[in-house]
């Protein structure tokens, strides 16, 4: 029997699963709370636009099974989302994670229980030698979680709003075994 694309994942405090149906209502939520939405990919969209996004999830990533994408629980709840892919970017060479909490999950560590086990997932999972994140470098929360797992900041790109992404890379040979 293979693994599946979206396999469960556990941490001490999270669950991570393949989306279902009835999570639509909390995905455009969080991808609509500025807060969270404004640091993914290019920013905020309209709710029509996140429902179609989520439907894409269904009908392209999972049916093409094209990579990993879970809804992240915690205590039963909705909270949040990850996922671990090729990155769309010219200037990376590699997988990088994606990950974002809602603004009711702050403050409680869960965004570096999120990250190192997306990152353990690429390392001895996925067998990826290096495994990328790509940072607003002004979404703090976000650069301190990366450091905080060992990641080292590489480039930095300014992009054509004006905005710097920041390239942060965890290798296996330092990840802890």
């Amino acid at each position: 029997m293979t693994e599946p694309l979206t396999p469960e994942l556990r941490s001490e405090r999270l669950v991570l699963s393949a989306y279902v149906a009835s999570d639509e209502p909390d995905f455009v939520a969080l991808f609509q709370d500025e807060a969270v939405g404004r640091w993914f990919g290019d920013g905020m969209r309209s709710a029509e636009e996140d429902r179609a996004l989520f439907a894409r999830l269904f009908s392209i990533v999972y049916a093409e099974k094209r990579f990993p994408v879970w809804a992240v629980r915690h205590e039963g709840r909705y909270a949040g989302h990850a996922e671990i892919k090729r990155s769309p970017e010219a200037w990376l060479d590699g997988h990088e994670i994606v990950y974002g909490l809602s603004k009711d999950s702050w403050g409680l560590g869960l965004g570096t229980e999120l990250a190192r086990l997306l990152t353990d997932y690429g390392h001895r999972a996925l067998g990826l030698p290096e495994v990328h994140a790509t940072v607003d470098s002004l979404n703090t929360p976000s650069v301190t979680v990366l450091k905080r797992l060992g990641y080292t900041q590489g480039r930095e790109v300014r992009d054509d709003d004006g905005r710097t992404t920041l390239q942060f890379t965890s290798r296996a040979d330092n990840w802890p075994s």
